[in-house]
């Protein structure tokens, strides 16, 4: 593997340019099937408390759907066009890590081709989401960083700083990726770069541009901190056990292509030529030992494959010289697209997609928010008149909360304690009745309400076992104590 000049300016290949644009086409074409996702509703309700940060992530994200819905209020094609963008710019740096490394236009293609149809990238690029923007921060870090390495002094780590700031406004999960950079390093070199004042001034201008979230983060009591811990005991939806964490990486990208970034890890640990940026391969292993202890989400440290696609797609370019070799690299990608298309893309009818549940979660929560509006609705209709002008409604997740919010017009105004939503709380006191949503667990309830009865189910009419389906709609009514003595015992994270 010959090292590229220095001088050799990153441009990417026409290949990998078609790709890119495909793939944005692509995710544009099916962004309007299903539906809104629980988090993706959450955010439009975020965007109308904007601030510079929140519990469970920073401010960058709400304030992209703040624009899009001013843009174009209610489409989810303008929703999801920034995760269809940056998507794209994912795949293009994979390609540019191919050329970092020493890669020709066949490899940047395939570099470009693997990234594109891997599962990670479709089912970022469909919604959107804080996985989307950080992906495309780690893989943009990383190869920075990898042009950055070719000499002492250089001014781009101040760009690398840049970048990471402004994934820290996103969420923190970047600075995983900065403290496995530098473990690399340190471990196998260049040991040069940490005496480098650019890089310290690059950690400085990441400081800067994340100091106004950082500061919400204090004045809150760094409520991050127990978002993680919340993630870390399986909290979230998404959640994996902790031994399935290395497992799941064969899957993230696909099986058919996982031995194309293996071959890239397995690269920078024995090719002379990568020694120069050996310590992507050990910021990995560093990587993977932190997931493992901190039970980290397997995307996670799947973040860092579109870069080792790059190194992988090298060797595997020089590999696949023969026509039997090119065919089975060519059927490994597109059965690769054509799986992953099914499992991350709404190409199934709605009511079919409960297999696809069972590898991909999200797609379950994508469906069935406005028909959930309609049960509340229901419910809500059976209060008497006096008894409307002070009612709310409490729900048990921010995903039925932002649905309520967004779909629920002439309904009583709507809380709930998950997350940000618990910041927004609570209600004004006297506020009764209350329709409560989601809470499954009556004793829950008994220990809120001196009375509750079950008035409702949710439904979403298309028998898709999501989390909300068959969660009771119940009418509670005397809080055991004042909204504001009540609400800590509401408020959770997850």
């Amino acid at each position: 593997m010959t090292a590229r000049p220095r001088d050799l300016g990153p441009v990417v290949s026409r290949a990998a340019l078609v790709v890119a644009v495909g793939l944005a086409g692509v995710l544009l074409a099916v962004a309007g099937r299903y539906g809104y996702h629980r988090d993706e509703l959450y955010f439009l309700a975020a965007s109308r408390h904007l601030a510079w940060g929140y519990p469970d992530q920073g401010p960058l994200v709400p304030a992209l759907a703040r624009l899009a819905d001013s843009v174009a209020s209610g489409s989810l094609v303008a929703l999801r066009l920034p995760s269809a963008l940056l998507a794209a710019g994912t795949v293009l740096v994979s390609a540019l890590v191919a050329r970092e490394v020493g890669g020709g236009r066949r490899a940047q293609a395939i570099a470009a081709a693997c990234t594109a149809v891997s599962a990670l990238v479709l089912a970022a690029g469909h919604l959107l989401s804080t996985t989307t923007p950080d992906l495309f921060a780690w893989s943009l870090v990383t190869w920075l960083a990898l042009r950055a390495s070719r000499s002492y002094g250089s001014r781009l780590w101040l760009v690398v700083g840049a970048a990471s700031g402004l994934a820290l406004l996103v969420k923190p999960l970047v600075l995983f990726l900065l403290a496995a950079l530098v473990a690399g390093v340190a471990i196998s070199g260049p040991r040069r770069l940490l005496r480098d004042p650019w890089v310290w001034g690059g950690a400085v201008v990441a400081a800067a541009i994340a100091t106004p979230y950082v500061l919400w983060q204090a004045a809150h009591g760094w409520p991050q901190l127990d978002m993680a811990q919340a993630i870390s005991s399986g909290s979230s939806g998404s959640s994996q056990p902790r031994w399935l964490l290395l497992p799941m990486q064969l899957v993230m990208v696909s099986p058919f292509l996982a031995p194309v970034w293996i071959a890239g890890l397995v690269g920078l640990f024995r090719d002379p030529a990568l020694r120069r940026v050996r310590f992507l391969g050990w910021a990995y292993v560093v990587l993977a030992a932190l997931f493992l202890v901190t039970g980290g989400k397997p995307y996670y440290l799947a973040q860092l494959t579109p870069a080792l696609l790059g190194v992988g797609a090298v060797p595997v370019a020089r590999w696949a010289r023969t026509t039997t070799r090119i065919a089975v690299l060519g059927a490994g990608i597109a059965l690769s697209g054509a799986v992953n298309a099914v499992i991350a893309l709404p190409l199934l009818p709605a009511e079919d997609i409960g297999p696809v549940l069972a590898v991909n979660y999200d797609a379950g929560e994508t469906v069935g928010w406005q028909t959930l509006t309609t049960d509340v609705s229901r419910a809500v209709d059976g209060l008497a008149p006096s008894e409307r002008a002070s009612a709310v409604i409490l729900a048990a997740n921010y995903g039925e909360a932002g649905a309520l919010d967004r779909f629920g017009r002439g309904l009583p105004p709507v809380f709930s304690g998950h997350n940000g939503y618990g910041d927004w709380g609570p209600p004004a006191e006297r506020s009764a009745p209350v329709i409560v949503v989601g809470y499954r667990d009556p004793a829950r309830l008994d220990h809120l309400f001196a009375e509750c009865q079950r008035v409702g189910t949710v439904d979403n009419r298309l028998g898709v076992d999501n989390d909300e389906q068959g969660a009771p709609i119940t009418r509670c009514d005397g809080p055991r104590s004042t909204w504001a003595g009540i609400w800590p015992d509401v408020r959770h994270l997850g």
